[in-house]
């Protein structure tokens, strides 16, 4: 007999727990769609150089030794993709000349990472993506339509109310100029880790890279402003630094907040703690957190950033933001907070009377399905009490018995009517399981 390993951080869902992915996952296509985006599928592997371009990214690419020996004319070194924004960059450079502008992408694809696994971090998940890239120049609205579009894909899921918080990096990078912090990349991924090692430790770090202690007291005193209306940039302001850079930082930011909570009340909260790590962020950022859940850490975030992409002669930039996918199943499915009506996509069970006479049972199944109902043929001709109880374990409401005339049961009611399968259908709710919260 085969050994089994179990590998940590590749997650496996069972049948009924991949009900719950499918349905998120379609959720966020139709959503994603309905604001105009158009979906995307980038290759899994990029030159580790490439991955590589846009900063330190703290994660560690898994190479791929097989498929660079393969590669027979070409000595970069490939590794698989980290995160769905390095790809996309070189997507929209390779293929800028087919592409309108601006471009309005959604992706929803697997991604890896080298870390180690804990609850809500994978090597292996799943990303939903959106996008809008430009030519040369984006609009700020873009800014506001993002996280206006997350905001509305979050509230269709069977999830806890997820809160998007906004930051903007210039308001970051022009506060510490004027105070005279020299290593802005290093204060940003301090101030990053805030709510995962707290303010003394935050200000350790500040400190050893170069900030004296009044610096760093200042840098904290901005990441602990939060807000919905203009009144952030008076409280930034009342901290006494001053820049062009600054003031470019928060009217952007105002403009974000307030025209977001205008069409949607309450979507977004301004929140100067947010950095976010990865050095390709040149303005707005984001970070969102589940209500209740906010130990899981971020489960949607990105921002701008205005040269990752170019081809030497243009510049591509863009603002996106990014579900982790895996990361918000693995807390709904695990304590459970959501469940499928049940376990399996069928919403028939065609009983078989006898082996002899399967052929009837498949010919039934076969024209319900040309119909568009899913059907499945009882795997014997046990007794019809088996039978129901075969479907009754995986919540199939409706039994089928072939006959003269042929009738259907829903084994919920009890209820037992005659049918013809070129005219009967389930109501709507029961043609497909649907996804519910437990609490």
């Amino acid at each position: 007999m085969a050994r089994h390993f179990s590998l940590s951080g590749f997650p496996e869902w069972l049948p009924e727990q991949r009900l719950v992915e499918q349905h998120v996952l379609e959720t966020l296509q139709r959503t994603f769609e309905m604001h105009g985006f158009s979906g995307i599928e980038t290759r899994a592997v990029e030159p580790v150089s490439q991955l590589l371009s846009k900063g330190e990214t703290s994660k560690e690419i898994y190479l791929l030794s097989r498929l660079q020996a393969d590669q027979a004319t070409d000595d970069a070194e490939l590794g698989l993709h980290f995160d769905l924004t390095v790809p996309l960059a070189r997507y929209v450079v390779e293929n800028a000349g087919r592409l309108m502008f601006p471009f309005k992408r959604y992706q929803i694809q697997k991604v890896w990472r080298g870390e180690r696994p804990q609850d809500g971090r994978f090597r292996e998940f799943v990303q939903a993506d959106v996008d809008v890239v430009g030519q040369d120049t984006l609009s700020q609205h873009h800014d506001m339509e993002l996280p206006l579009v997350m905001v509305d894909a979050l509230s269709t899921l069977p999830i806890p109310r997820v809160i998007v918080r906004a930051s903007n990096r210039k308001v970051a990078q022009g506060f510490y100029e004027a105070i005279g912090i020299t290593d802005i990349e290093g204060a940003l991924r301090a101030i990053d880790k805030l709510d995962k090692i707290g303010e003394k430790a935050v200000a350790e770090l500040l400190v050893a890279d170069g900030a004296t202690g009044e610096q760093a007291a200042l840098a904290l005193a901005l990441a602990g402003i939060t807000g919905t209306d203009a009144s952030i940039a008076d409280r930034v302001l009342a901290l006494g630094a001053r820049s062009e850079l600054l003031e470019t930082g928060l009217d952007e930011l105002v403009t974000l907040v307030e025209g977001a909570n205008e069409l949607m009340p309450g979507s977004i909260v301004a929140d100067l703690k947010i950095a976010r790590g990865l050095d390709y962020y040149t303005g707005t950022v984001y970070e969102s957190t589940m209500v209740g859940h906010e130990d899981l850490g971020s489960v949607c975030s990105g921002g701008r950033y205005d040269s990752l992409a170019t081809d030497g002669k243009k510049t591509y930039p863009g603002v996106g933001l990014s579900i982790g996918v895996s990361r918000v199943l693995a807390r709904v499915l695990g304590q459970p907070l959501v469940e499928p009506s049940r376990k399996v996509p069928t919403a028939v069970l065609v009983a078989v009377l006898d082996e002899d006479k399967r052929r009837v049972s498949d010919r039934v199944a076969m024209a319900l399905r040309e119909r568009g109902i899913p059907t499945e043929v009882s795997p014997s001709a046990a007794k019809f009490g088996k039978q129901i109880r075969y479907a009754d374990r995986r919540g199939i409401p409706y039994v089928w018995f072939p006959g003269e005339p042929d009738s259907v049961k829903d084994i919920r009611s009890g209820d037992q009517v005659d049918a013809d399968p070129a005219t009967w259908a389930p109501p709507s709710e029961d043609l497909s399981p649907s996804i519910r919260m437990l609490s």
